[in-house]
């Protein structure tokens, strides 16, 4: 399988994973579309899309990161700092659209926001190509909270 092909397909899976998980919480049904939205964000098609390129890239940081780590000790730590933002990425679908209270899921997506940095931070100190991997992610979720935070603003409250 050789030296990438291990950690790239442990990746993969893990992506894979969570995308069902997230998807499966995520309901944009007739409350998500009665919900007043912001003008600026994007139509719904593009979230798949755009989601899929985080995704990738992230098997990409976790694999790249996971070959670089100096030792069994960080690498632990990057499994689980990947662990800690795959949940915090279930979490704000199970809050915004299982529970729909995006209230509490702007605080929670604040948390998945310093994951990512955390990750970046962390990652970069060993893995240099791992920031650009995950430079869109950060992006996206930065971009998310505002959308999050306008919606919040717009129809709240919630119950």
């Amino acid at each position: 399988m050789g030296r990438r092909g291990l950690p790239l397909l442990c990746g993969a899976a893990c992506a894979l994973l969570v995308a069902a998980i997230g998807g499966s919480l995520t309901d944009i049904g007739p409350w998500y579309q009665g919900l007043a939205k912001p003008a600026f964000q994007p139509p719904d098609w593009a979230f798949g899309p755009a989601w899929t390129l985080i995704f990738a890239l992230c098997v990409l940081a976790g694999a790249e990161a996971w070959m670089r780590a100096p030792s069994l000790q960080v690498r632990t730590l990057v499994v689980a700092l990947f662990a800690l933002n795959a949940a915090l990425n279930i979490g704000w679908s199970l809050l915004f659209f299982r529970m729909r209270r995006p209230d509490w899921a702007l605080y929670e997506v604040g948390m998945l926001w310093l994951s990512v940095l955390v990750l970046i931070t962390v990652c970069g100190r060993f893995a240099p190509r791992v920031r650009w991997y995950l430079l869109p992610y950060l992006v996206w979720v930065s971009f998310a909270t505002a959308v999050n935070a306008v919606v919040v603003r717009l129809n709240a409250p919630f119950a």
